[in-house]
């Protein structure tokens, strides 16, 4: 079976691209339990706690990361520089589990993928 890497690159609002790939996610999940999730650029914002997207009238589907590990998916990296350039500390709770790895050792840990899916 293939390794799948889901990269989430875009802020939570202001589009549905990350509510689509968290949809894709758990329907993969179904299909193989080796699967990598990636959040790059404005995706770290996707896992940020305490967001209030009613306030914009968007969906809230934040708070669904957290049901990740309960779909067997406990593989996820945020990006360190991603995180400074945005100034969010990596020290920063998220809704997830998700280590902050600088970015080469991401794309080292990128290339252990067959597929990767970008949302």
């Amino acid at each position: 079976m293939k390794r799948v890497a889901f990269l989430f690159t875009s802020a939570p609002h202001g589009s549905s691209a990350g509510r689509e790939g968290l949809d894709a996610l758990l329907a993969t999940s179904a299909l193989t339990e080796d699967i990598g999730v990636f959040f790059l650029s404005d995706g770290v914002m996707q896992i940020l706690p305490g967001q209030n997207p009613k306030k914009i009238l968007a969906r809230d589907y934040i708070s669904t990361f957290k049901v990740l590990p309960l779909y067997d998916i406990e593989q996820c990296w945020v990006c360190a520089q991603s995180l400074r350039e945005r100034g969010i500390s990596a020290g920063q709770d998220f809704v997830i589990e998700a280590e902050a790895l600088e970015p080469e050792a991401l794309r080292a840990r990128l290339d252990e993928f067959d597929v990767l899916l970008t949302f």
